[in-house]
């Protein structure tokens, strides 16, 4: 019964008119986005960043409205906001969560609703979760080889889930994680790690010559564990309120913070290994 059940998994996992929205999707979305990060005005990319910071808060809080949870969701996600947006300026990532936090926890104070810490809640797991992660990214992007750093947390990060989604549908056998995400399996994770370390040696030398191989690979390693860790991360939230997507914004994909569940985790995390090891100031 077992070996059926992942069958079906696998079967149902990859349909070839999913895998070819996905191929289109990133047709058109991959030249767009290194446009934005090597040619367009900094401020470009900033703005790019700041709507999917948006975007993400009004999914994070709409998937709850749905399962009936209270939520505040435009306070959710004007305060997302001008959180990611304060990692523009030195020093300001911090007053600002604390500034959000402060005014989130002070709603039901003069609001007429019915006081609900489940609203409140919501809305602190949106600021840190997706906006105090994502402003990293505009962290990131100010380094002095930002946007061969952005390029490579991407290529990385993408490929890697690639891999995982091809191997792991056609191969995969042992799930990973079946109470919290069915579809990934052991084969998956194995091929995300392989792939994300074999893109980083190939984009490390590309991207950044002045990396050792070391380096490259192990960031390429780092992304490729904690990648998955943000992804099931994700599956975990959407699981507990019974979504099977945050929405359809993003063709093949699901939404906005569909596509950038792993990616959450993964811009933290080469923030600080190119900075704290010195690779990158």
């Amino acid at each position: 019964m077992g070996d059926l059940t992942l069958a079906a998994v696998r079967q149902d996992a990859m349909p070839g008119s999913a895998l070819w929205t996905r191929a289109l999707t990133a047709l058109v979305s991959v030249p767009a986005f290194v446009w934005v990060v090597t040619r367009a005005p900094g401020w470009v990319f900033e703005a790019l960043v700041l709507g999917l910071a948006g975007a993400a808060s009004w999914e994070l809080g709409r998937i709850f409205a749905r399962a009936g949870r209270s939520t505040h969701r435009w306070l959710g996600v004007v305060a997302g906001v001008a959180v990611t947006a304060s990692f523009r300026t030195p020093g300001g990532p911090i007053p600002a969560l604390a500034l959000a936090v402060l005014v989130v926890l002070s709603v039901p104070i003069w609001t007429r609703r019915a006081p609900s810490a489940e609203a409140v809640t919501i809305v602190l797991l949106g600021l840190t979760y997706v906006s105090w992660l994502l402003g990293h990214a505009l962290l990131l992007q100010r380094l002095a080889d930002g946007p061969a750093l952005i390029l490579f947390l991407v290529g990385v990060t993408w490929i890697g889930e690639s891999a995982a989604y091809l191997v792991g549908s056609a191969l995969g056998r042992r799930r990973l994680a079946p109470v919290i995400s069915p579809r990934k399996t052991v084969e998956g994770a194995l091929a995300q790690l392989l792939a994300s370390g074999a893109t980083a040696l190939a984009l490390g030398a590309w991207l950044l010559p002045e990396w050792p191989l070391a380096a490259s690979l192990g960031a390429g390693a780092l992304l490729g564990v904690v990648g998955q860790v943000g992804d099931l991360a994700e599956s975990v939230i959407k699981r507990s309120v019974g979504a099977k997507d945050t929405g359809g914004l993003v063709p093949g994909h699901g939404g906005v913070l569909d596509r950038l569940d792993s990616l959450l985790f993964s811009t933290p995390a080469l923030f600080y290994f190119a900075t704290w090891t010195g690779l990158a100031a």
